[in-house]
Parts: C-alpha cells; structure tokens; sequence
C-alpha cells in the first residue's frame, strides 16, 4: 500500500450563506426553509451572520473567496440595503477575489422583482432564477406562488437590472407532464438565452409533504425521453453538461458549483448550512453544520466551529470521488492526490477495473458517457477502501 502523503495544499475558497425563510413552503422541498411569518428579522439575522463567519477566520489561511452564493429558502425576500451591510462586514474580514462570482437565488414574484437593480447595486453579480416551470397548470401542482407571466417578466427585469449572468432553474418529470410539455417548457427557458440552465428531475423526498401525498409521476421510460431529447435540445443551442444537471453556455458555468465538485472549500454560514474545509495544521479535511432552527440559530453564541467533525481518511476516496465524477469532463489524476493526500495509487486497481467495464477513462478521473448514466454503481466501488 503507498504511503499517504502530507496536505500541503489548500483548494479554493467559497463561502456559502444560506437565508432559512420562504414566502411558503413548496410540497417537494427537503431543505432548511421555513414559511415566513409577520416581519422578517433582518437585522438580528444579518448581525448573527456576521458573528457566525467571524469564528471561520482562521480557516481561511490567507485565501481569497472566490465565490459567495446566498442561497435558502428565498434570499431575496431580504432587503438589497441588509445584503449590501452584510457584503460589505465580510469584505473587511476577507479578500474577495477580483472576478468573486456572487450569486443570489431569488424567486419570480412581483415583490422580489422590484428588488433586482438594487440587489445589483449591493454587489450580486449572478442571480437565479427559480422558476421551475412557465406552465401554470405545473406551477400550481408544484405549490409555486408566481405565475408563467411572472416567470418570463423576471428574466426581462433581471436584464433590466444589469444582470449579465442569469441561471433559470427549472423542473421536469412533473405530474402529469407529457415529453411535448416538458421539451415546451425547456424550449421556453433557451428562447430566454440565460447564460446557464440548471434542469432536475422532480424527486420525491423524505420530509416533504409530497412524501406524505405523492403526486402521479411520469413512467421512467417518458423520464428517459425527455431527457434524452431535453440534452438535445440543449446541445442544439449551445448548453453543454458539464454537470449532472447543470448546462451553460461556452465558459459561464456556475464557479461557485464547479468549486464543491472540485472538492474545493466552502465556508457554510447560516441557519442548518454546511461546510467542508481543509486544514494543513491538523492535516485533515473537515465538514461542518450549523444550528438548523432560525430561532436557536439568532440566539446562539457563536465562538465554536459547530458540528466539526474530521472526514475519515477511509472515507475521503468516497467523498472525493461522489464530488469529481459529478463532472462531466472529471479532473487531472493528480488531484486526488493534492485535495486528500491519498496518492491515485491506492485506488488505482479499482479505476482500471471499472476502466476495464468501460465506465471510466483511461487519462483523467472521469467517467465515460455510460458510466455517467450510472454513476451510482461507479462510486459504490469507492465505499471501502482497505489499510487507509
């Protein structure tokens, strides 16, 4: 067995905020949102923010942000004037990069439009646009609160607002949906030539309300048809995959994504956020999770990494790979080497096997168009791996 190496170098840096209040909960979603009640507390929110990123300082180790995304819930329901005073509190703690990509998620609603020149104005430089679907009838099952027409006029308002660098999220495999409803909808996201397209398949999750009540969803045989002429149609127009469900134009793939299946750094702040970080001092790679609850999360004295918990050394081949082989065209063989100090040796028998299948090539970690069909068999090879 090779010897595992020292860490000596650190990945890129990102930092992730995520803001836990929606306007109302939709019936499909797992994550930390809570429906918003009476007035938002923006200022206590924004304050514990600040004090939360405060205790990642000396994670940082002189590295520049080279992204941020505001994710949730629904950032921008917050007011441009309690972004721009948070941008502006961690620009004194921490360089951002010259080209730090800076993205939003916001919704299509009225409300949040009128909002969009002054998000620009605070310093995001990307926005996305949850829009999930332009058919009412879909966006009704889906629970969504904006209409088709104020999907389309978000786009026109984002562009208003200076945005040049849009992504459209947008859903299919939805109940009822026909392949000519599902292609329509696609079709009408590219006829608004965002800069990049993140389209998922609909899926049932655990503690979601249509885990109770599922809805009636497309065979698996119409799945795979729209997805083979939605990849297509994508193709067709200029959207490469260069992620399993991420598509964009010619170099305006999303950093901020491209750094987590990198197996990059992220500082995770805010209520129930992630984060995964590596130290050379402690040679270790580590994740974290914060205080879920908005309320525990405000009232919490932030002076300790939370949930700091050190990433097995067996289980970093894993980790590492579920990340990479995300991407399309993979990475260097050398990486797995510089992010986790475990030399591609150790894992070199399992590669030319799964090689030898035909599910991965030869030059790069990367899998071929067949093993990226069934990744999940690919990484299943990873899961244990002997005298590490």
């Amino acid at each position: 067995m090779p010897d595992l190496k020292t860490l000596t170098e650190l990945p890129p840096l990102s930092l992730y905020i995520h803001f836990p209040w929606c306007v109302r909960k939709c019936p499909y979603c797992d994550f930390n949102s809570h429906a918003a009640v009476d007035t938002l507390p923006e200022a206590e929110y924004i304050d514990a923010l600040i004090a939360n990123f405060q205790i990642y300082e000396k994670w940082i180790e002189g590295r520049e942000l080279q992204s941020v995304f505001m994710g949730g819930g629904t950032p921008s329901l917050f007011s441009a004037d309690s972004i721009a005073a948070l941008l502006h509190s961690l620009s004194q703690r921490v360089h951002f990069s010259a080209d730090c990509e800076i993205t939003m998620e916001a919704n299509p609603g009225t409300f949040e439009q009128l909002k969009f020149a002054r998000f620009r104005q605070a310093g995001i430089n990307r926005l996305s646009i949850g829009i999930q679907s332009f058919a009412d009838t879909q966006l009704h099952h889906l629970g969504r609160i904006h209409s088709a027409d104020e999907a389309l006029k978000a786009v026109a308002v984002a562009r208003e607002a200076g945005f040049d660098n849009l992504n459209i999220d947008l859903m299919h495999g939805l109940p009822g949906q026909t392949l000519e409803l599902a292609i329509a909808d696609l079709q009408q996201a590219i006829d608004l030539h965002p800069e990049h397209i993140s389209w998922y398949q609909l899926t049932i999750e655990k503690n979601t309300e249509f885990f109770s009540r599922p809805p009636i969803l497309p065979e698996d045989e119409l799945l795979w048809s729209i997805q083979e002429h939605g990849q297509a149609l994508m193709a067709q127009h200029g959207y490469r995959q260069y992620e399993v469900s991420a598509y964009s134009l010619s170099d305006r793939q999303s950093r901020h994504n491209g750094n987590y299946w990198s197996f990059g750094d992220y500082i995770g702040i805010g209520a129930g956020a992630h984060g995964k970080l590596t130290s050379t001092t402690k040679q270790g790679i580590f994740r974290t999770q914060e205080t879920r609850l908005p309320k525990d999360y405000m009232s919490k004295i932030h002076t300790v990494v939370p949930g700091l918990k050190q990433v097995p050394r067996e289980e970093l081949p894993f980790e590492f790979m579920m990340n990479i082989l995300r991407l399309k065209e993979g990475v260097d063989m050398s990486l797995l080497e510089r992010r986790t100090g475990i030399p591609f040796a150790v894992v070199e028998d399992i590669w030319r096997n799964l090689q030898r299948q035909g599910l991965v090539v030869s030059d790069r970690l990367a899998t071929t168009d067949q093993g990226f069909l069934f990744l999940n068999r690919v990484l299943d090879n990873f899961l244990e791996i002997d005298a590490l």
